[in-house]
């Protein structure tokens, strides 16, 4: 499972010069923990956490609720990639004790992973991703002869490809579902 599987897109963001008092107001609105801070090319120049909000005389007096965010917001700040896999993310998290992590396309935000999205993804029932799998397999394939099998987020498929393209592709969109671990190939086998 990946980042642009699970992230939220695109995702709400601030500019320097917006208020703190509007931050506060967007964090209490979404319920989010965090908001990307970007140019005006969506380039990301930090991120503006509650933590943030919190520190400091800026938000316990009018004029600093009117303060613009840029002089408490965190920068640099860091983001990952789309393709990034949703273990090293929650890793990162965990680690860096953060609850929400820019996505990125270069310096470009794209979306946003928050711990909610990954424990989301953790939650998911074998039956329920095996149903996901089979579905985009049809969707690409019709009906073929293969079979899935789910354990423990672990995708096993019996199937006979005519190519190692058609392999690949069958594995890339198995393991975009939600929750799936890992995609293992049973070449000319049905799974049990």
């Amino acid at each position: 499972m990946r980042a642009h599987d699970i992230m939220s897109s695109p995702a709400v963001t601030v500019t320097p010069d917006v208020s703190i008092r509007e931050v506060a107001g967007l964090l209490s609105t979404h319920g989010f923990t965090a908001l990307p801070v970007v140019d005006a090319d969506r380039h990301m120049v930090g991120i503006v956490t509650e933590m943030d909000l919190l520190r400091g005389e800026y938000s316990t007096t009018p004029e600093g609720l009117d303060s613009p965010v840029e002089q408490v917001m965190t920068s640099p700040a860091f983001g990952m990639g789309a393709g990034s896999s949703v273990a090293l993310i929650a890793r990162v998290m965990v680690d860096d004790h953060v609850r929400c992590v820019p996505i990125v396309d270069g310096s470009t935000v794209v979306g946003v992973v928050t711990r909610r999205d990954v424990v989301r993804g953790l939650a998911r029932s074998d039956t329920s991703i095996a149903a996901d799998v089979r579905r985009k397999l049809e969707i690409y394939g019709g009906v073929l002869d293969w079979s899935v099998l789910v354990r423990d987020g672990v995708v096993s498929i019996g199937a006979e490809f005519v190519d190692p393209e058609s392999e690949e592709v069958v594995v890339a969109l198995a393991g975009g579902v939600v929750g799936v671990a890992d995609v293992r190939i049973l070449t000319g086998k049905a799974v049990s």
